[in-house]
């Protein structure tokens, strides 16, 4: 078969001429312009990089709660909202769907009782987390963007409603890498019933290189699909198939150096490689303890969901993986309740409660907790108002989340909401100063890190737009450094 030959680059022909003074000379009058990229994080592989300066974490887990969890019923307790429960809610509300005309005030169900030394209030359903409230930070004062799912969800992930962008991720894949060589940078564990709202969306790499988009590992039956052949191979016969792959991808790369998503295919072919002689022993479950298992509620079927992918995460953040999202159940429609909220609230507290308080203790056992930052969030809120009687409306003006380990002050509540529980009115915090707060704690200045896209130096936040900044009110120590 011919080879055609390849075409020389304009970068190439520089390096290659008059001993490669041509690239020097490029590269005096870039820095003399101030065109030449300054030295930080991110690159094009997944080896292990440095930040901008030096962060309290190194990795991150984030337990997504698709569909809106009530604040008000959950980690927001109203005493007026109560005593007015039935009332007409006295100003006026931003609903999403109908169902909310009456405008009137619907009490919680639910009792809140104060746990642990600082007295933090929580749903009487929670109690497991309620063990565990003197290493969390609870933000009570969140606000989005929109109130619609698939919006709201690109952005707690993205900082904006657009679709397209790069989630965080995808950013924290590309500025820091990974520690693990054998693993993907950014693992996703999806419930195995499904997709949620958003889909695949939820972890795009954007204009990100490809190679950074998060991967999809199982958490029930295979693990990893198609990490063996099918039919039994010869001795050696693997080994000389892989070798002359290599030699075939090699020349592919030569050929077409700008291809971000050829790029990432190779890349990605040479890590399922690599993961067929590490993965599945990083990842069988049966090598932990019988407490262990028991702790994260693997012998309960109501927890045995989410318990089995909250301890895939700690068993991947342990092994160096930089980036795991972990998304809720869903079979059981998650946290999206317009109807029956008591039922369906008293229904998935219990798979999510046990599980997410286990991650917790069993990182700080690990002395992983420190430079591990946990999240435990939804999209949006609920309306403090009734939709039908049984059920709330979606609420993007105020919803709570917590955070632990990573730097986040334990033990803490963080802003306010107002009387009733539906608008953010004291220290807000939003989508993208929440995401410049989590980069700054694995040392990464969010207004520094950025990605050349259609003639512009992309960000994860977009500062100058969104006016994101970190907040220093959610830190254990104060956020210098950046």
């Amino acid at each position: 078969m011919m080879t055609l030959p390849r075409m020389t680059t304009r970068r190439e022909w520089l390096q290659r001429s008059s001993l490669g003074f041509g690239t020097l000379a490029l590269a005096h009058l870039l820095q003399k312009d101030g065109l030449l990229a300054a030295q930080g994080p991110g690159g094009t592989d997944a080896r292990p990089r440095s930040g901008h300066f030096a962060g309290q974490a190194r990795s991150v887990i984030v337990l997504l709660q698709m569909g809106g969890p009530s604040q008000v019923d959950l980690f927001d307790p109203k005493p007026e909202l109560q005593k007015r429960g039935g009332q007409k809610h006295p100003g006026q509300v931003e609903s999403f769907q109908p169902g909310s005309n009456d405008n009137l005030l619907m009490a919680s169900p639910f009792r809140f009782r104060k746990h642990g030394r600082c007295g933090m209030e929580l749903c009487e359903l929670l109690p497991h987390l309620g063990g565990v409230v003197d290493d969390l930070c609870m933000v009570r004062s969140m606000y989005s963007d929109n109130n619609n799912h698939p919006q709201a969800m690109r952005c707690i992930n993205t900082g904006k409603i657009f679709p397209g962008r790069p989630t965080l991720g995808a950013w924290v894949s590309y500025a820091l890498g990974t520690e693990n060589q054998n693993l993907p940078a950014y693992v996703v564990l999806r419930d195995p019933d499904g997709y949620g709202n958003g889909g695949t969306t939820l972890w795009e790499n954007g204009w990100l290189p490809a190679h950074f988009r998060g991967t999809e590992v199982q958490s029930r039956g295979a693990a990893v699909l198609h990490l063996h052949p099918s039919a039994p191979l010869p001795e050696g016969v693997q080994r000389h198939q892989l070798e002359a792959l290599a030699k075939l991808n090699e020349e592919r790369r030569k050929r077409y150096p700008t291809e971000s998503d050829l790029e990432a295919r190779l890349r990605n072919y040479e890590l399922a490689a690599r993961m067929q002689l590490h993965a599945e022993k990083l990842l069988d479950l049966t090598q932990e303890t019988l407490a262990t298992r028991k702790l994260y509620g693997l012998d309960n079927p109501a927890t045995e969901n989410f318990g089995i992918r909250c301890l895939m995460a700690r068993r991947l953040v342990e092994r160096g993986v930089r980036f795991v999202q972990v998304l809720a159940p869903i079979a059981t429609g998650g946290w999206d309740h317009h109807s029956d909220l008591k039922k369906g609230i008293t229904r998935v507290c219990p798979q999510v409660d046990q599980p997410s308080a286990a991650l917790i203790r069993d990182l700080k056992q690990r002395g992983l907790l420190d430079s591990t930052i946990v999240i435990w969030t939804g999209e949006f809120g609920r309306l403090p108002i009734t939709q039908g009687g049984t059920g709330r409306d979606h609420n993007r003006h105020g919803f709570t989340l917590l955070l632990a380990g990573g730097g986040f002050r334990a033990g803490h509540v963080h802003g306010a909401t107002d009387e009733f529980g539906y608008k953010a009115v004291k220290d807000r915090v939003s989508c993208p100063s929440l995401l410049a707060t989590l980069l700054h704690q694995l040392g990464i200045d969010h207004t520094r890190l950025s990605y050349p896209h259609h003639g512009r130096e992309e960000t994860l936040t977009d500062a100058s737009v969104t006016g994101a900044s970190v907040v220093e009110g959610l830190l254990e120590r104060p956020a210098s450094g950046a």
